[in-house]
């Protein structure tokens, strides 16, 4: 899996953070946020569901 994402720099993040910013504008940022940490703790939990039935 490493090898799928590339390295991405400080300047990669930058440059992505300011075109959420810009697409979704600051006022709907924190339910954007919200959204993909709560996508994230799910996909986790699924993830560690399924290692345990094994």
């Amino acid at each position: 899996m490493v090898g799928i994402i590339p390295h991405i720099g400080p300047w990669e993040l930058v440059i992505i953070l300011a075109v959420v910013l810009i697409i979704f504008g600051p006022g709907k940022l924190p339910g954007v946020g919200k959204a993909i940490g709560s996508s994230i703790r799910e996909f986790r939990k699924a993830t560690r569901d399924a290692g345990e039935g094994e």
